[in-house]
């Protein structure tokens, strides 16, 4: 399937006009499974009053399988990632499953009011992914959009499944970066996971029985290390910097309400059983 994209003068003018509004970056902060995901949803409450809008880079630690929202439970090894110190977090976005460590990826997150952004998902995925894709080329791994789809290996694992030309960024071939969206009624949340180093072995550890041996996850999967000589901070700060670049953000910080809330939203939903094993939202009343 050719890669059709979005209308890019509409997202020429969305961009255009995001520029006109207040953005910070939140540089690069290593933090646990639940508030990696709970610092989304208070940078969407933030935006969604009338604050900043955000970009973030962020590191999971300790190591972590985040679970896409539909993910079942029952595909995962948990006697496996309690055994190896893996946290399990369920993400508010689709997908499938992604394990993240200290060095085997860089996550960010981009955040901003729903009325400031595409209404066409197309449209959106070509606008937020551009930081992405810039920071890529000037770390010399030019990589794209997935030109074409391709079939799945094993549908609970997101770098595993069929891709498609919509998120899915690759790189001669093989999977670099997979990205996922969450819109709210009022706020849009996409973050997204970029491979500096493939961790096969440690992903399919997290699955019970997968089909998909070490080898055949590398043909599909690779990471920045595997192209280009540079280490995962100088990544990070290319990402920090195109990010920044891309929204004319300002560096920034959380306020110590939004900590507060975000301890209060990883205790209360992104650490409960009931939202990562049941599926069901805490805060919801």
């Amino acid at each position: 399937m050719t890669d059709t994209r979005g209308d890019d003068a509409g997202a020429a003018a969305a961009g255009d006009a995001l520029a006109d509004r207040e953005w910070r970056l939140i540089r690069e902060e290593a933090l646990p499974g639940p508030l990696c995901m709970a610092y989304d949803a208070v940078a969407a409450e933030t935006a969604a009053e009338g604050g900043p809008r955000t970009v973030r880079v962020y590191q999971w630690s300790p190591s972590t399988l985040s679970l896409g929202y539909r993910n079942d439970p029952d595909d995962v090894d948990w006697q496996f990632c309690e055994r190896e110190g893996i946290d399990v977090v369920r993400r508010p976005t689709g997908g499938g499953a992604i394990y993240h460590d200290e060095v085997g990826d860089v996550s960010y997150s981009t955040i901003a009011p729903a009325d400031e952004l595409p209404g066409d998902l197309m449209e959106t995925y070509d606008l937020l992914c551009e930081p992405l894709l810039t920071a890529c080329a000037e770390l010399g791994v030019p990589a794209g959009f997935a030109e074409e789809s391709y079939p799945e290996l094993y549908h609970p694992a997101c770098y595993l499944r069929a891709l498609h030309p919509a998120h899915d960024v690759m790189y001669r071939g093989q999977k670099l970066s997979g990205n996922a969206q969450y819109r709210r009624r009022d706020s849009i949340i996409q973050h997204g996971s970029l491979t500096f180093s493939s961790r096969a072995e440690r992903t399919l550890g997290c699955f019970v029985d997968p089909p998909v041996n070490a080898e055949r996850f590398r043909e599909r999967v690779t990471g920045l290390d595997e192209h280009a000589d540079l280490t995962r901070g100088e990544c990070v700060e290319t990402l920090e910097s195109a990010l920044a670049t891309w929204a004319d953000a300002e560096v920034g910080e959380w306020t110590d309400a939004e900590h507060e809330r975000a301890r209060e939203i990883a205790r209360e939903k992104f650490a409960s059983d009931r939202w990562n094993r049941e599926r069901i939202d805490p805060l919801e009343r």
